[in-house]
């Protein structure tokens, strides 16, 4: 295991793009490049869920280059792991490196900035399907963040027809419940008040452990061993592999945030079949109820795509009643993004207009729903995390900002007086009283 030096070391400047996992890698190449004398570098920590996402990566190394034509570009991430030559082509970059390779602090040692000259030798990308483990690095501070992220799980076992991120991941792979432990210990002794678990595929952690726990055992774990921990909350979860456990948790601590994002993809049963999705519109409706019954104030965002191939108008507007009947309060809108190499890529296509079409009814009823969600706020008293300005999030994952000035990484009560474009607006009540 790696521990961070105590000593400020300049950092490289990171441009992160993509998933919350992402943000804690980002954090694990920080520690490592700045602690190796690297920070002459500009680092792209890409993504490839969509074509958009690759497309803001190169814009944003094209602009870089326009702006500090001198700098050193090193380019790493799921994108970087799937396709490394594209991303070596490009005349600005310097250096393409994989997945695998980010997260070593025996890289970063060895890793020879002058050496820019041999294409061959600037392309380092190990084949992800080979790995067996996760980085052991301990993260203790985020730079720009208040809330905490720590890596469960990585890779992802699934082939999801869609999705060419297991190739830019590899295999699932679980951290050992000890060193979540550990990390947010080293987290919690430098300040944080919030974790969040993440991971590619979270529910499948503990698959590859013997015993085969499950990540609602691992919630309760870290809650039972961790008491001084105010508020634990978990990223995106797949509601087919929901365990027993888990639901038992949000039943039981409150200290478990009542948000969840799930990864739905579609409300039409052919659709998510066609999608190689593990779960179906009758499914979903049955794990919300559930949720709520155990906890009535549980929330719930959700991924949808638009336009995925052979959807018609009436397949989609089975995601809008699926939205509604289940109502999610907030929707991530993905339109259907073309990527060689998965099934979904060979089967019909819908024309780019009515992807974009489908993408705008979907997201205008997103912010119908999220501000259905924000009115019903006002009036009730809400802990607030500050994060900086006086703005932060309620349990709920709503922005708020305070009318008074908080300083950041307070957890307040607050009262919700109104909303705004942006979340809600509310007043500290009780003299920063700590829930």
């Amino acid at each position: 295991m790696t521990v961070i030096s105590k000593k400020k070391n300049s950092s490289p400047e990171i441009k992160t793009f993509g998933c919350r996992l992402n943000i804690w890698e980002s954090q694990v190449i920080s520690d490592h490049a700045s602690n190796h004398g690297h920070s002459d570098l500009v680092i792209f920590n890409t993504c490839a869920v969509t074509s958009e996402a690759e497309r803001q990566a190169r814009q944003a190394i094209r602009s870089t280059k326009t702006k500090r034509p001198n700098a050193k570009i090193l380019v790493t991430g799921c994108a970087a792991q799937i396709d490394p030559q594209k991303w070596s082509n490009m005349p600005e970059v310097n250096f393409v490196i994989g997945n695998k390779e980010k997260l070593e602090e025996k890289f970063w040692k060895n890793f020879d900035v002058n050496n820019d000259n041999d294409t061959n030798e600037n392309v380092i990308v190990t084949d992800i399907m080979e790995i067996k483990n996760n980085s052991q690095h301990l993260v203790e501070a985020f730079d720009k963040h208040t809330r905490g992220f720590i890596q469960v799980q990585n890779g992802c076992d699934h082939r999801c027809t869609f999705c060419i991120i297991p190739f830019g991941r590899g295999p699932s792979r679980s951290v050992s419940t000890q060193n979540i432990i550990n990390s947010i210990n080293s987290l919690l002794s430098n300040g944080v008040k919030e974790i969040v678990l993440t991971g590619v595929d979270l529910t499948s952690w503990g698959n590859d452990i013997f015993g085969k726990p499950s990540l609602g055992l691992l919630v309760k774990k870290i809650l039972k061993n961790i008491p001084d921990l105010p508020r634990l909350r978990l990223s995106s979860i797949d509601p087919a592999e929901v365990d027993f456990e888990l639901m038992n948790a949000f039943e039981t601590e409150e200290r478990l945030m009542p948000h969840v994002h799930l990864s739905i993809q579609h409300g039409d049963d052919l659709i998510l079949k066609r999608m190689k999705r593990r779960h179906l519109r009758r499914d979903i409706i049955n794990f919300v109820n559930e949720a709520r019954r155990r906890r009535n104030d549980i929330v719930f965002g959700a991924d949808f795509i638009s336009g995925f191939p052979t959807e018609n108008e009436n397949a989609h507007n089975k995601s809008i009643e699926l939205i509604n009947e289940a109502n999610i309060t907030y929707v991530h809108v993905f339109p259907y993004s073309h990527r060689n190499g998965t099934a979904a890529s060979k089967m019909p296509k819908v024309s780019n207009s009515d992807i974009k079409k489908r993408a705008k009814d979907l997201r205008k009823l997103s912010e119908a729903q999220n501000k259905k969600f924000l009115l019903s706020q006002v009036g009730t008293i809400q802990s607030v995390l500050v994060e900086k300005n006086s703005i932060g999030h309620t349990p709920y994952f709503s922005k708020i900002k305070l009318n008074e000035d908080v300083k950041a990484n307070e957890i307040i009560s607050s009262h919700i007086v109104d909303t705004n474009f942006e979340g809600l607006i509310g007043s500290v009540y009780q003299d920063h009283l700590k829930l």
